[in-house]
Parts: structure tokens; C-alpha cells; sequence
């Protein structure tokens, strides 16, 4: 099992997804279930998935609230036996998730910006000025002293990231990844599965081009071809 692909079961319900991860069958060990799919059944289908046929999954829900209710909910989050989560890379959002996570494999992942997000996005929430690429670097850096497992981050910045010296033995988590000839969608800092892995991620995360597929297992497969190649 290569767990460095993570399929996005970014679909309607857990129904829906229980179907794609059949059809995915043994090609992939990892899944993210995000806020999209949480009232359609996402942590049952989580909860099937990891205890009932084994595979990891990364609970993607980028949570971000006050230090005693972020603890809180991690813990209880904790309690379903998973294996990454996302939060807010604010420094006392990841400090509260390390908390709850505490006696538990549950890694916390911080979010550093969006990889949907450019300069021009930023401008507009009022963020401070300079290189989306710096910002990055800054938040990542804040997250793992703040005690972060690891990180989610757009390829682009990937390297950077990876030469921090906080970052080591750390996580690098890289959604915005396209086979190369798939349409972007709405991510806008993205690269190809391969360039993503060269650049020092230990996951990629990849939903539309799998699940939209005519045959998700082959492109499955392909990926898994790419990076392995």
C-alpha cells in the first residue's frame, strides 16, 4: 500500500462514498473526509472505513474557535481512532488540538492558507501584505512551535516548507494536486502529483480528477504510476 495518495471523498453522502472507495477497492489505503461531507454520514463513513476495512483516514474539517472548545472537540474526535485532522494553523488553535489529541495517535495537521487562495484573495480578507510563499513559511513556522504534527500546504511552497528546520520529521500535506492534462477547478496554486512528492510532501491529496473520473481505480493508478515513476 503507497499511502502517499489521499482520495478526497468529496461526494454527496457516505453512500456515495462508500461506493467509490468499493470501487477503489485495494489501489488506495488513504481517504480525507472534509466539512462537505460531515451531515451526509462522513464520520460514520469514516468510522466504517478505518475499523471495518482498515484504512487511514484524515478528517479534514480545518477547525478554528477559542483554545477550550477546540480541546474539547478534538478530544472528542480523538475517540474514533483516526489518523490526521486539520485545524486553523492560528498557534493557540494547534496548542488546544494538541491537547485533546494527547494519548492518542491523532496527528494534527495546521492549515497554513488555502490552496484555492491567491494575493488577490488575501487582499480581500484583509490579510498583511506579502508573498503568499512567505505568509506560508511564517504560519508553518508558528504551527510547529506551536506543537503541529504537520501541515497542509499547496505544493508551490512544499520545499520551502520542508527547508524550514522546524519542519523536521514533521508532515507536509499538499491538496491542489492535478494530474497533469485535468482541469484546476477553483485551486489555483497546484502542481502534478510527482512535482508535488518531489518538492518534499509525504501526501498528496487528490478528490475531483479520481472521483470525477470515467474509471477512478485506473486513475487511481495512474497517480500511484506517477509518483512512483
Amino acid at each position: 500500500m503507497d499511502d502517499r495518495l489521499i482520495v478526497a471523498l468529496d461526494v454527496p453522502n457516505a453512500l456515495a462514498g462508500e461506493a467509490l472507495a468499493a470501487q477503489l477497492g485495494d489501489t488506495v489505503n488513504f481517504y480525507k473526509i472534509g466539512l462537505g461531507m460531515l451531515t451526509g454520514g462522513g464520520l460514520g463513513l469514516a468510522n466504517e472505513l478505518k475499523q471495518e476495512q482498515g484504512k487511514r483516514i484524515f478528517l479534514d474539517l480545518k477547525l478554528f474557535d477559542i483554545s477550550a472548545t477546540i480541546e474539547a472537540a478534538v478530544r472528542g474526535l480523538a475517540q474514533f481512532d483516526l489518523d490526521f485532522l486539520t485545524v486553523q494553523g492560528d498557534p493557540h488553535v494547534v496548542a488546544a488540538a494538541k491537547e485533546g489529541a494527547a494519548g492518542s495517535n491523532l496527528k494534527i495537521l495546521a492549515v497554513t492558507i488555502l490552496t484555492s487562495l491567491d494575493r488577490s484573495d488575501l487582499d480581500a480578507c484583509q490579510m498583511r501584505a506579502g508573498d503568499v510563499a512567505d505568509l506560508v513559511a511564517a504560519r508553518a513556522t508558528r504551527a510547529f512551535e506551536a506543537g503541529a504534527d504537520g501541515v497542509i500546504a499547496s505544493p508551490h511552497e512544499a520545499a520551502m516548507i520542508r527547508a524550514i528546520p522546524a519542519a523536521k520529521d514533521r508532515l507536509i500535506v499538499t491538496p491542489g494536486v492535478r494530474p497533469a492534462g485535468t482541469a484546476l477547478g477553483d485551486q489555483k496554486r497546484v502542481a502534478t502529483p510527482a512535482k508535488a512528492i518531489a518538492e518534499g510532501a509525504n501526501h498528496i491529496v487528490v478528490g475531483r480528477p479520481v472521483w470525477k473520473s470515467a474509471d477512478p481505480k485506473a486513475t487511481a493508478e495512474a497517480i500511484l504510476a506517477e509518483i512512483n515513476g
